[in-house]
């Protein structure tokens, strides 16, 4: 079990990503706050998962629900190792200027003020307990954008350039920062991603980008979150591990 003992706060934990990752940090023996803005999902996937699961209904936008996960954490596990920054929001593919003002301020609210809200909350018991891990899933788009979905790419490269920036800055606490950038993946975000239904055709057209010939799935993601915050790891800092089947070369 790679993460035996360890406690975590996974953020969008009630589908996609955020889901599979609790689930496989359960399975390596980690304890998992499961946090979501959708709180009857994080009940759902706590009583699949376990006991192992705490359930908490949480915005990742407002910083006294930041502070409440680490509390959760603390209460119920006495700790927090690994807090994973999974949640995330994209507008729908199209032309930067059809974007309006409050989806921008969404998307850059819970895609980048989370993570900072998050460390606020979080550093300061990592550093108490002598290190710790952070995971930020940041994405592709971060690393090789694309027209039609300029304001999210955006927000993950921002994502990417904190997570560098906490690296260094964190590392004399022990303290571990490092991202994942999935590429399109099935998820409740799919369409949105695409700019289209999801039919056959639409996903052959993204699907023919990607050298290995598929979309992420949350199991590809999960996979390698349980390896960065796992001790094997333990050298890894200020890291964007590109899941993406080949897209980005």
């Amino acid at each position: 079990m790679k993460l035996k003992g360890k406690a975590a706060v996974v953020t969008g934990a009630a589908s996609g990503f955020g889901r599979a990752i609790a689930e496989h940090f359960v399975r390596e023996g980690a304890r998992v706050v499961v946090a979501d803005l959708n709180g009857e999902g994080a009940e759902a996937v706590c009583n699949e998962i376990g006991e192992s699961a705490v359930p908490l209904r949480a915005d990742v936008t407002a910083r006294a629900d930041a502070e409440a996960m680490v509390a959760t954490a603390k209460e119920a596990f006495g700790r927090l190792d690994i807090m994973v920054n999974n949640a995330g929001y994209t507008h729908t593919n199209q032309p930067l200027t059809d974007v309006d003002e409050e989806t921008f301020d969404r998307v850059y609210a819970v895609n980048v003020k989370a993570i900072y809200l998050a460390a606020l909350a979080a550093v300061p018991m990592m550093r108490s307990q002598g290190g710790g891990v952070i995971l930020n899933t940041a994405s592709t788009a971060g690393l090789r954008p694309r027209p039609g979905l300029t304001w999210y790419n955006g927000s993950k490269g921002a994502a990417i350039t904190l997570t560098k920036s906490m690296a260094v800055e964190l590392a004399p606490d022990k303290i571990r920062v490092n991202a994942i950038c999935p590429v399109i993946g099935v998820t409740g975000m799919l369409e949105q991603f695409m700019g289209v239904s999801d039919t056959p055709e639409a996903r052959a057209k993204f699907i023919a980008t990607i050298p290995l010939g598929r979309m992420s799935e949350p199991d590809d993601i999960a996979a390698a979150a349980v390896y960065l915050a796992s001790d094997e790891a333990a050298m890894v800092t200020g890291v964007a591990l590109e899941v993406d089947g080949g897209r980005c070369i």
